[in-house]
């Protein structure tokens, strides 16, 4: 598959494809490997035998996880040891997920800490869990594809490739065109 780049604002636009994964520190591998595989579902892989400090790699739903152990994590985060509350406006990771009243389930009978939020956009209600991984990093589980993904851009969708009336004027930018062209993908599979 052939990228092409279209120059935005005077500046090409990185060639970026996905995200890869997420690197995070954790004070116990072993504690957080269990998290992130009983908890999230996440699949062990291999990872470079070259590394010479303790981790693991995860993959599932798209991402990968890289746990690096760092058991001075603590310095950098004073509070981690403590009861920290969670807010869903701090920084976090969220994961599109089926069945949120599930999730909350699981987490009760694993005795997790969570705290819910509802999102609602023109009727369309988004469900949101947030709780902790042992390290005290936020995770969101949450069907925020209920509320479509629209760019703000005003301008209309030029699909790549294709020829283009004069007639209106282009003012979009690449990567609202890669949305809009994604979006048109991702409904149209969904149709068959």
């Amino acid at each position: 598959m052939k990228m092409e780049i279209e120059e935005v604002g005077g500046a090409q636009a990185l060639p970026l494809l996905s995200l890869n994964h997420v690197s995070l520190l954790c004070r116990s591998v072993w504690e957080s490997m269990r998290f992130y595989e009983d908890v999230l579902g996440f699949v062990p892989i291999k990872r470079p035998s070259s590394f010479n400090f303790t981790g693991a790699w995860f993959y599932n739903y798209g991402v990968g996880i890289h746990l690096i152990e760092n058991p001075h994590v603590d310095e950098f985060d004073a509070c981690v040891n403590e009861l920290r509350p969670i807010n869903p406006k701090d920084n976090h990771i969220s994961f599109q997920c089926t069945d949120v009243e599930l999730v909350k389930k699981r987490l009760e009978e694993r005795g997790m800490r969570y705290v819910t939020a509802v999102v609602e956009e023109g009727g369309i209600k988004v469900d949101q869990v947030f709780f902790h991984d042992p390290d005290g990093y936020m995770i969101e589980l949450c069907n925020c594809d209920n509320i479509p993904i629209i760019p703000i851009s005003s301008c209309s969708f030029k699909p790549r490739g294709q020829s283009f009336k004069k007639t209106a004027p282009y003012k979009c930018g690449f990567m609202e065109n890669v949305m809009m062209e994604s979006l048109s993908t991702d409904m149209i599979n969904f149709s068959f």
